[in-house]
């Protein structure tokens, strides 16, 4: 008879395959939390359209008054492109950051491995966006324009808004855990973030001089790669604020890692 020795991870190389021995979890998870969000609502999925599409309109409007150039597209596609990320992004921080504490009777009670929670919180936010992702279709038809050779690099940058949102959602639910202040900061940070970056606006009016300070918002290569991509080069993207913006990403991956890993041992203690 086999035995099954369960620990908390110690080994790196354990814990990593503890994930996929446990990803029937991660489904059931993340179904569950896709579920709750929409059960005995009277419209359903239509709430996951409902904010992009008011945040959309918002800032069309904002952008005419204003006259923020559109980069010679319609103003509604340059920012309902940006709202895509955004919206996956703020809605990933917020559901993962959150997700330890909210499943606290699991944690305080079995043996996982703790990131699946965090994680599932990141995939159902894809689910919203993918419906979103319908929506911009349709308004892409709707203006008649057309994607170009650039769309198949839309599964990259879908995969790097994937990390650039798990990352900082790993580092902020481990601090939730021990510090509930993080649940007072984190709306803060997702209300400022939407006006540092480029959703109302395109990156090109960014002075240069300033370019490497703002990239150093993850989501400005984000966003700048989604309007790439999906408006056929347009949206004032950069290689070198690119290339910034994707490093910064990895940096905050690895140390949301890092520091979930550390403190991963003490949350069942300290929830």
């Amino acid at each position: 008879m086999a035995r099954i020795i369960i620990e908390p991870g110690r080994i790196e190389r354990q814990y990593w395959r503890d994930l996929w021995h446990y990803r029937e979890l991660f489904y059931v998870l993340a179904w569950r939390d896709i579920s709750v969000r929409y059960k005995q609502t009277a419209i359903g999925v239509l709430w996951a359209v409902i904010q992009p599409l008011i945040i959309t309109v918002i800032f069309t409007v904002f952008g005419k008054l204003a006259k923020i150039p559109a980069d010679g597209v319609p103003s509604p596609l340059l920012v309902m492109a940006a709202t895509l990320p955004w919206q996956f992004f703020s809605t990933s921080l917020t559901g993962s950051s959150q997700s330890l504490v909210t499943n606290s009777n699991l944690i305080s009670k079995v043996y996982f491995p703790r990131m699946i929670v965090p994680a599932g919180a990141v995939i159902t936010a894809l689910v919203d966006f993918l419906i979103t992702f319908g929506l911009f279709l349709i308004l892409m038809l709707w203006f008649q324009f057309l994607p170009t050779w650039r769309f198949v690099a839309l599964p990259f940058l879908i995969v790097m808004a994937f990390v650039a949102a798990l990352g900082p959602g790993l580092l902020l639910t481990a601090l939730n855990v021990k510090y509930r202040d993080f649940r007072y900061i984190i709306p803060v940070i997702v209300q400022i973030g939407i006006y540092v970056s480029p959703v109302a606006f395109p990156s090109t009016i960014v002075p240069d001089k300033w370019k490497w300070l703002y990239s150093l918002n993850p989501m400005v290569g984000v966003i700048d790669g989604f309007r790439w991509a999906l408006l056929g080069g347009r949206g004032g993207i950069t290689l070198p604020s690119f290339a910034l913006s994707l490093a910064v990403i990895v940096f905050l991956a690895l140390l949301g890692v890092w520091y979930f890993r550390k403190t991963e041992q003490t949350f069942a203690d300290v929830i």
